[in-house]
């Protein structure tokens, strides 16, 4: 009977409710999966890796047959205990942060966000740890307040069980919102299932989510605000099977970039791109690259300008041209260093001490560089920098794609030595190599250009042919936003609102 009470959210009117207060369930209702399976899995892998993974999926049969044959609440406990338990804070708040908003953002309800975003006060009710979710829902779904399952914790760790007054279901939820608004009514409760009742009973209007197969999530370019920049390991959210393929490929997996990445180091570079067809690494190449310098000409050899994917760009790029060609690099690891089948150079970050070394480089051959000095999974380009374009007038643009079904190649929290072999570990990963055309001498800094100008063409260039969009993003903002720190030395959070121009 207390179902029907309830209208559903379709006549829930969005107009005139910039004064209401709104309190809204999270998985059901502002998301559209039921589960949080997918983002305790996320959690459970991003922090303690494969082990951990495999011991949360053994346990979640567990709590599937404790959450329907005995209660909710009983089920959430075991999935907080396998994922969580002996887990440090700081990680589980990194996790939060850096990985699971990509994943949420892509199963925002469209009903339920068309009246939550209209409210002028936003808090949600929810059964999920609120350290897991309370970044995700203020940073970019304004929510002001977030009341969720509070975990218990020891000396800086998780120890997997929960706080008093337990899991926030049923009537905890209704505990949790009278003392949070005291003898104030919320105006308006949505939620999905009937242990939301409670809650929804204390507001001046309640409407229920119903489940729909039907329902679209909101699409990207509708999102209150757009990612740029995340981190984290797997490209898919983890449901139950996928879980388990993920279990079970990463030992072969492993085997397998192994063997990829041997045929890259100790092949000639000729061999190299018919090698990775033949290990399933497609590379696609576009365009007409121009010819290799001749050295005794005493001409200076080509700058190829890359977009940044990940650190395997340059070699990707002599894999299309056929031949090694060496790359200055920005941070990478020794391990990458030390198995990289072409030369590479660090930069000094000293302007003028580069500067003096990539002219040097030029004069002996081509040479490559991400001027990014970051990479981004996003369809966005970070801010180029300049320098390299005072140094040559032979600019050659180079727009990089990729594509990853399992695993990215990337990390700013993790290992970066772990990277190559990501990428690698996908079954079937691809690069897609477009080389454009030499940039006019007319508009490099031969002819009068400054370099930001030069920079900035490029940048809108790579952008255009790639349909990506430019941003004033630098790397700083990139590793304050998920690592805490600016790519080079650990420092305190610096969260900096995203800034994307057009290009």
């Amino acid at each position: 009977m207390a179902a029907i009470t309830f209208p559903t959210i379709e006549d829930c009117t969005s107009i005139g409710r910039e004064k209401d207060t709104v309190v809204a369930d999270m998985d059901g209702t502002l998301l559209v999966g039921r589960s949080s399976f997918p983002y305790f899995a996320l959690v459970a892998f991003e922090v303690g890796g494969i082990v951990r993974l495999l011991f949360f999926l053994l346990a979640s049969p567990l709590a599937g047959l404790l959450y329907y044959f005995v209660n909710e609440s009983a089920g959430i406990r075991v999935l907080i205990f396998a994922t969580f338990a002996g887990m440090r804070i700081s990680d589980i708040e990194s996790v939060a942060r850096a990985v699971l908003p990509k994943f949420y953002s892509s199963d925002l309800h469209p009903e339920s966000w068309r009246v939550f975003s209209s409210c002028g006060k936003r808090c949600v009710l929810t059964a999920n740890p609120r350290i897991m979710v309370e970044a995700f829902l203020k940073d970019y779904l304004g929510a002001d307040m977030v009341l969720g399952t509070e975990i218990s914790t020891y000396q800086g760790r998780a120890t997997g069980f929960v706080k008093q007054p337990g899991v926030l279901v049923g009537n905890n939820k209704g505990y949790a919102l009278k003392k949070a608004f005291g003898d104030t009514k919320p105006d308006i409760g949505l939620g999905d299932r009937h242990t939301d009742f409670p809650f929804m009973n204390l507001c001046k209007e309640g409407y229920i989510v119903s489940p729909k197969p039907e329902v679209k999530a909101v699409t990207v370019d509708k999102l209150p605000k757009p990612i740029i920049f995340h981190d984290g390991r797997l490209v898919q959210k983890p449901t139950p099977f996928m879980a388990l393929i993920i279990v079970l490929w990463i030992p072969v997996g492993f085997l397998l970039a192994c063997l990829r990445m041997a045929a890259g180091a100790l092949l000639p570079m000729p061999v190299v791109y018919y090698a990775f067809w033949a290990l399933g690494v497609r590379v696609i190449v576009k365009g007409t690259p121009p010819p290799p310098v001749n050295k005794s000409s005493g001409k200076s050899g080509v700058l190829f300008i890359c977009s940044h994917r990940t650190l395997l760009d340059p070699i990707f790029l002599s894999t299309a041209l056929g031949r090694p060609i060496p790359a200055v690099t920005y941070s990478v690891s020794r391990l990458s260093e030390i198995i990289s089948p072409i030369k590479t150079v660090r930069l000094s970050r000293d302007r003028a001490t580069d500067a003096s070394m990539i002219k040097k480089l030029l004069q002996e051959g081509d040479l490559s560089i991400c001027p990014e000095g970051t990479t981004c999974r996003e369809p966005f380009l970070v801010r180029f920098s300049s320098l390299f374009a005072e140094l040559t007038n032979e600019l050659v643009p180079v727009a990089m794609v990729n594509r990853m079904s399992m695993f990215h190649g990337t990390t700013a929290r993790g290992w970066k030595g772990m990277d190559p072999f990501y990428f690698f570990m996908n079954p079937s990963p691809a690069y897609e190599v477009t080389f454009l055309n030499k940039l006019p001498q007319e508009l490099t800094c031969g002819m009068g250009k400054s370099s930001h100008e030069v920079a900035n063409y490029i940048q809108r260039v790579i952008a255009a042919t790639l349909s990506y969009e430019c941003t004033n993003l630098t790397r700083k903002d990139k590793y304050g936003a998920l690592a805490g720190n600016d790519g080079i030395v650990v420092g305190k959070p610096r969260i900096k609102p995203n800034k994307v121009m057009g290009c």
